[in-house]
């Protein structure tokens, strides 16, 4: 066997353990904590090992008080050495076993064997124990004192084993679970820092109790002996993760928990599980930050985990209300019954006072019917005092009487109509409910039947205070409290410990720019006595500003003095910067619209002075030619439709119609650039295919992304030939002897779609009395008719000139098209009509 080097073992390295005898008094208690302050002077009986005082004690503890405290402090020395000497007898009677089977030994040689191997290798007795017992199981205890022995940087850590041993052994030799807690504390967790340990049994019905615990004060186990299902617990966490959670400072992480008050700091929670099944919780509590957790303190956790398991499985922990008092049938069958239940349900526990009369009542249960009518969760009732829950429920022949009344004569109650009353952020709810209570047995059953929505109102209350970020508040003049509901405490940015703000101190907290209106709504509130509200920026000590609005009215008594104000403020931060931005928006869109009809102005002047809307006839040769021109009934829709009819100095007419794409002032600066294009290349004495041709060039490669459709016609007086060509545009129609039809459709791409075009030429031959038309889309476009439709329609209207009051007459003609067309788009409309004399 090796021999260990230690260096201050922690345990004491005194003369080693013979059989049936005393643990040395510095093997007492491995990592204990020393008293705290300063105590007397002490001395050790050679004979009983006891502690006793000196002279010097007693002259200064003369007092009674004095010896009562050297007392206390004498008798929890003993009981520590005590605890220490059983768990130490405990590990050295293994290691004992163990070397009975492996020697074929007595007792009796076995513990000489032991005292003997201890002497030869300058161990003491009980880490020697501990070392034969990690040899001889090879468990997950002996893996983690193996690996911590092997990893530590200082020779004295090694103690681990011993710890834990010490440990296993206080558990095997314990009681219940409250024993295992303290020998764990105590002989393994007290080395690591950990203060306080809690074990946690679980229940089916997810409810926690509290089996063992150690290093809280004294009330505080009996506070959380029960915890009810769905409290969001670090030890709940840790069963619904099925794994260990950590808290670097558990009260920062706002979750309650035993000791939180007086042990706030780290926490780790351990599922403990024994056979693949998990049946509670391993709670540790640190008092500052939780340190750093390593591999080899996380295997020791999960084997200290394995102990409370072991030891909640042998002892049948459960809560406190069921390990101290035997399980009643009846209860088990009451709360069973009262979960088949389709109405809301209450199981109460009478809590008698010293006169055996019920002081309060324990809401021992809860059906999964229940609703509260306040809108609080049902694990907020379920585990509370009704007093607690329902304070007004103690008013005179309310709900508290009634329960009384049944539980004192065992008659049963009934009401149609009974007053339920809740305050819900100092708000008052009421409703009515019909009500049944009966004993059963020691308990007595409340079963409520609500007539309304009380519960779902009290819900929506909260829920509308919360969005709409709404804080009540009442002020009493008379005894100066000041009742403020959580929201209003995160409005003015201040923890909900902290003290409500006065309305005369309110003009400290605001803008300076605002105070007089603080003034003014004061005087309104409180001189006049009159309800009043104000606006104001709210200065926090956080450095936040909030533009909060301020809602009062005062409560007046019967002499019409003010006793007290009530009222809410609201934070309206968002709602002012909304408007803020919708006005900065209102400018810029007022801005823009004048921009706007500036250029649809500009565009319209423009089309207007190249292209009056109407056009008296003009005669070019024996060609008489009429100009009708419909703009758009939106200003902002001013388009790029063009018309030209204009004698060639060749002799010939150039006739033709455009519509360039898009509207406003790009459009009608782009048809006067194609207009005056087309007129230019006109000259050259090209015919219509070729001059749209070039239009297309001119229009891809010297414009601004401009596209256009057009249809170009070249008159000869003498032949009375008539050659054209369109590009994407409407074909012209002829009227002739009472009849209209479309000139043929000849091919051609619009204006600037490709850099290089070609176009179809035609040639038609008109005769003395046609009609020419020639027209943009605006004329007979509709959103429910195809185009063809649209043509037969122009068609149709165009051969029916008898409904003119000058037949044949060519501004007649054209105003006619104009009236019955029936187009729809609101585009504007470009109509030529020549007339062949």
């Amino acid at each position: 066997m090796s021999k260990p080097q230690h260096t201050g073992d922690e345990h004491g390295s005194g003369s080693p353990l013979k059989a049936g005898r005393s643990l040395p008094a510095q093997t007492a208690a491995p990592g204990a904590a020393p008293a705290d302050g300063p105590g007397p002077a002490t001395g050790v009986d050679l004979a009983t090992g006891a502690t006793v005082a000196t002279g010097a004690d007693l002259a200064e503890g003369a007092g009674a008080v004095g010896r009562l405290a050297d007392s206390v402090r004498r008798l929890q020395e003993q009981l520590q050495r005590a605890q220490a000497e059983a768990d130490g007898r405990a590990l050295v009677d293994l290691a004992c076993g163990i070397l009975v089977e492996r020697l074929s030994c007595s007792p009796v040689e076995a513990a000489a064997q032991l005292e003997s191997l201890a002497e030869q290798s300058g161990m003491s007795t009980l880490e020697l124990a501990a070392d034969l017992v990690n040899q001889a199981t090879r468990d997950k205890i002996a893996d983690v004192a193996r690996d911590f022995v092997t990893d530590a940087v200082q020779p004295a850590r090694a103690s681990v084993g011993l710890r834990l041993r010490s440990a296993e052994a206080g558990a095997i030799a314990a009681g219940d679970a409250q024993s295992v807690a303290q020998s764990i504390l105590q002989h393994a967790l007290a080395p690591l820092g950990a203060v306080a340990v809690a074990i946690w049994a679980a229940h089916a019905d997810q409810s926690l109790s509290l089996a063992g615990s150690a290093g809280f004060t004294e009330e505080e186990p009996a506070r959380w002996r029960h915890v009810p299902p769905g409290v969001p617990t670090p030890a709940r966490r840790a069963l619904d993760e099925r794994a260990t959670v950590s808290y670097d400072m558990l009260a920062e992480a706002a979750l309650p928990s035993i000791g939180l008050r007086e042990v706030g700091g780290g926490r780790v929670a351990v599922p403990a599980g024994a056979g693949g099944r998990i049946i509670g919780v391993l709670e540790i509590c640190w008092p500052g930050r939780l340190p750093e957790q390593s591999q080899s303190i996380e295997r020791q956790v999960q084997v200290l985990a394995e102990l409370c398991a072991i030891a909640l499985e042998s002892h049948s922990a459960a809560d406190d209300s069921r390990s101290k008092e035997p399980v009643d049938p009846r209860l088990t069958e009451l709360l069973d019954l009262t979960d088949g239940l389709n109405d809301p349900c209450l199981v109460l526990q009478p809590l008698l006072d010293t006169a055996d009369t019920p002081a309060d009542f324990l809401i021992r249960h809860v059906n999964s019917s229940f609703v509260d009518f306040a809108g609080r969760p049902r694990n907020v009732i379920a585990g509370a005092l009704l007093l607690d829950a329902y304070p007004l429920a103690a008013e005179p022949g309310g709900l508290f009487e009634k329960v009384e009344h049944v539980l004192a004569t065992g008659e049963p109650f009934r009401a149609e109509r009974m007053r339920l009353a809740a305050v819900v952020d100092t708000i008052s709810l009421t409703t009515q409910a019909q009500v049944s209570i009966s004993r059963q047995g020691n308990h007595v059953v409340v079963v409520l039947r609500l007539d309304d929505g009380t519960p779902k109102v009290a819900s929506l209350l909260q829920h509308a205070q919360r969005l709409g970020r709404i804080g009540g508040f009442e002020e009493n003049f008379l005894t100066g409290d000041i009742a403020w509901n959580e929201t209003l405490f995160e409005l003015h940015g201040l923890l909900p410990t902290a003290e409500p703000i006065p309305l005369e101190h309110l003009a400290a907290h605001v803008h300076p720019d605002d105070a007089h209106s603080i003034g003014r709504f004061l005087r309104s509130l409180l001189h006049h006595q009159r309800p009043a509200s104000t606006a104001f920026r709210l200065q926090r000590a956080d450095s936040v500003a909030r533009h909060i609005r301020v809602v009062a009215e005062p409560v007046l008594d019967d002499n019409a003095r003010v006793t007290a104000v009530r009222g809410a403020y609201q934070d309206v931060s968002a709602q002012h910067w909304t408007e803020v931005a919708l006005a900065a928006t209102r400018d810029q869109l007022a801005q823009s619209q004048q921009e706007t009809a500036e250029r649809n102005r500009l565009a319209l002047q423009l089309q207007h002075a190249i292209m009056p809307p109407s056009h008296g006839p003009v005669d070019l040769h024996n060609l008489s030619v009429a100009v009708r021109y419909r703009p758009a009934e939106k200003d902002h829709l001013v388009g790029g439709d063009w018309y030209d009819a204009v004698a060639l100095p060749s002799g010939q007419v150039l006739l033709c119609v455009g519509d360039v794409a898009g509207h406003g002032i790009e459009a009608a600066t782009g048809m006067v650039a194609l207009r005056n294009a087309l007129r230019g290349l006109a000259t050259t004495g090209a015919g219509p295919a070729q001059l749209l041709a070039w239009l297309n060039t001119v229009t891809h490669h010297l414009t601004d992304n401009v596209t256009a459709t057009a249809v170009c016609g070249l008159y000869d007086p003498g032949s009375r030939e008539l050659r054209w060509a369109r590009a994407g545009h409407l074909p012209p129609v002829l009227m002739r002897g009472g009849k209209a039809a479309t000139l043929p459709k000849l091919g051609g791409i619009l204006l600037g779609a490709v850099g290089q075009a070609t176009y179809e030429e035609g040639h038609t031959k008109l005769e003395t009395g046609d009609t020419l038309l020639m027209y943009t889309d605006g004329l007979i476009e509709r959103r429910d008719r195809s185009v063809q439709d649209s043509l037969e329609n122009l068609l149709q209207v165009a051969r029916t000139p008898r409904q003119l009051g000058r037949e044949g007459y060519l501004e007649d003609q054209l105003d006619h098209l104009l009236r019955y067309t029936n187009a729809d788009t609101d585009d504007d409309t470009c109509l030529i009509g020549v007339t062949v004399r």
